[in-house]
C-alpha cells in the first residue's frame, strides 16, 4: 500500500454509524485518499449532502437480499420503526457475494467495517487489510472483549467497576446472547480478527478502556477523536427558520432541549411521563422524539391537556431536527438525551448542561462513565424496573 490508498467502507446501515463513517471518509479524502462507500441506494441520497469530496468519495449501491421479516423497500434501520432492526443486520450478513464482486472489480487496499463478522476473513482471502472501526464507546467494546467475562459484567482487570451494567441495566443485553448473529458476537469478532482496531473516541475520555482493548486483542488501537463535522455555521448552514424564530423568543440559557434520536421509540406510557416531567421543569421546552410504540403521530400520544398547558413555552416534535444547530442556539441551557454516542459528543462540545436517560447497553455504560467516573453530567434516576417518573425531572 503506497502513500495514497483506496479504502472500502461497509458500516452498519444506520445513520448513527454511516454518518461518522462519512465524516472519517471526508478526513481521508482531504488527505488525498479515495473511498468507496458500500450502502443501499436509499442511504446515498441522505448522505450525499455530507460528502465534501465527491470526486474522491464514491457511493456504490448494494441490493439487500430477501430476509424473513424485512419489508419490501426497507434498507436501513430508520426504515424499520419500532423494531430492533435485526433483520437489517441479517441482510448485511448475506451481502458477502456482492462485496466480493466489488473487491475483485475495484481492488481496495483496506476496508473499514464495524459489525459484519466475516469481513476480516474475506479481507485475508483477497490480500488486503481490514479495519474494525467502532463508533460505539470504547467502554462498551472493552466490557465484552475480556475472555470469559460474564455477560454485562467486567472482569477484574477491567478499568473501573463504576462503568458497568447493574440490576435492570443488564436486561438490555439480552440480545447479546447466542451466536454470531447477536450483538455480542458482532462487537467482539471484528476487533479480535481484524488487522487494525480504530475507535471513535479520544484518550482523554476513554484512554484506560482503549489500553484494555489493546491488551486483550494484542494489537494497537488507533483513535480518530469524535469525528464531528465542522460547525455548520462555518459551512453557511443555518438553523431552520421555524426553530430559530421560536428559540429567539426566549431568554438566553432558558430552554430545555430533549432529543432521543430517530431510531429509538419509547413505550407510550414512558413517553407521556417524559412529557409530563419536562412540563414540571416550569421552563420552556423543545422535545424532539419519535412517536412512541403503537402511535402513528406524536399528537395522538400526548398526555391529556398537555398541549394547552405548555402553549407558548413548549413544543413536542415527532421527527428529525438539526441537533447541533439547536444546541448552539444561545437560548438552550440544558440537553436531555439518550446518550447515544453521537449525541454524547455533541453535548460535551456544547455549552449546555447534560442530562442523560440511556436506553441501550452502550448508552448505559457511557452514561456511567460521564456521571459516576468523570462526574461531568447527571442522569435521570430510574426505578429497579427501569421506569423513570415525571417527578425525577423536577
Amino acid at each position: 500500500m503506497g502513500s495514497k490508498f483506496h479504502a472500502f467502507m461497509y458500516p452498519t446501515f444506520a445513520f448513527g454509524h454511516t454518518i461518522p463513517y462519512l465524516h472519517l471518509a471526508n478526513k481521508l479524502a482531504e488527505k488525498g485518499h479515495t473511498v468507496t462507500f458500500l450502502l443501499p441506494k436509499k442511504a446515498h441520497k441522505q448522505l450525499e449532502p455530507l460528502n465534501l469530496f465527491p470526486d474522491r468519495i464514491v457511493f456504490h449501491p448494494l441490493t439487500l437480499p430477501p430476509v424473513n421479516g424485512l419489508p419490501v423497500g426497507a434498507e436501513t434501520f430508520s426504515d424499520l420503526p419500532n423494531t430492533t432492526g435485526k433483520v437489517i443486520s441479517d441482510a448485511m450478513d448475506l451481502l458477502r457475494g456482492q462485496i466480493e464482486a466489488k473487491v475483485r472489480a475495484l481492488e481496495p487496499d483496506l476496508i473499514f467495517f464495524d459489525f459484519v463478522y466475516w469481513v476480516p476473513e474475506m479481507a485475508k482471502e483477497f490480500g488486503f487489510k481490514s479495519v474494525s472501526y467502532q463508533v460505539v464507546s470504547a467502554a462498551c467494546v472493552a466490557m465484552f472483549l475480556a475472555p470469559g467475562a460474564e455477560l454485562g459484567f467486567p472482569t477484574p482487570d477491567y478499568p473501573t467497576s463504576k462503568v458497568a451494567l447493574r440490576g435492570h441495566d443488564a436486561n438490555v443485553c439480552s440480545l447479546f446472547k447466542n451466536s454470531k448473529q447477536r450483538l455480542l458476537g458482532r462487537i467482539t469478532t471484528g476487533p479480535k480478527n481484524c488487522d487494525i482496531i480504530s475507535i471513535r473516541t479520544c484518550i482523554e475520555l476513554e484512554g484506560e478502556f482503549c489500553g484494555f482493548i489493546e491488551k486483550h486483542c494484542q494489537k494497537k488501537v488507533l483513535l480518530t477523536g469524535p469525528m464531528l463535522p465542522e460547525p455548520q455555521e462555518k459551512n453557511g448552514k443555518t438553523l431552520e427558520d421555524r426553530w430559530n424564530q421560536w428559540l429567539n423568543g426566549f431568554e438566553p440559557g432558558s430552554v430545555v432541549f430533549c432529543a432521543f434520536g430517530t431510531q429509538f421509540f419509547l413505550e407510550k406510557d414512558q413517553f407521556q411521563e417524559l412529557c409530563l416531567g419536562m412540563e414540571l421543569t416550569g421552563l420552556p421546552i423543545l422535545v424532539a422524539v419519535m412517536p412512541p410504540r403503537g402511535s402513528s403521530t406524536i399528537q395522538e400520544a400526548l398526555p391529556e391537556g398537555f398541549e394547552e398547558r405548555v402553549k407558548g413555552r413548549g413544543i413536542v416534535w415527532g421527527g428529525w431536527v438539526e441537533q447541533p444547530l439547536i444546541l448552539s442556539h444561545p437560548s438552550i441551557s440544558c440537553f436531555v438525551n439518550h446518550c447515544g454516542f453521537g449525541s454524547m459528543w455533541e453535548s460535551l462540545l456544547s455549552d449546555c448542561q447534560n442530562v442523560f436517560i440511556p436506553q441501550l447497553a452502550d448508552q448505559v455504560l457511557i452514561t456511567r462513565l460521564l456521571t459516576e467516573e468523570l462526574q461531568v453530567s447527571v442522569k435521570v434516576q430510574r426505578e429497579d424496573s427501569g421506569w423513570f417518573s415525571k417527578e425525577n425531572f423536577e
